[in-house]
């Protein structure tokens, strides 16, 4: 089912689950060590996402 999904597919939607963990953890006024966790997911993505697309960039160069 999900084999030709590539890997910047998958990390951007790991990280949209993190954006919406953060959320529903707002909404329910929750710790704000639960919210520091889901901000580092969120960034991790971001930072996956970036070497992600340059590793890209140079294989095909």
């Amino acid at each position: 089912m999900f084999k030709n999904l590539g890997p910047v597919a998958v990390i951007i939607t790991g990280t949209v689950m993190w954006v919406i963990a953060l959320v529903v953890l707002i909404a329910v006024n929750a710790s704000a060590n639960k919210m520091w966790v889901c901000l580092v997911g969120i960034a991790l993505g971001l930072v996956g996402l970036r070497y992600t697309i340059r590793r890209a960039r140079r294989e095909v160069l």
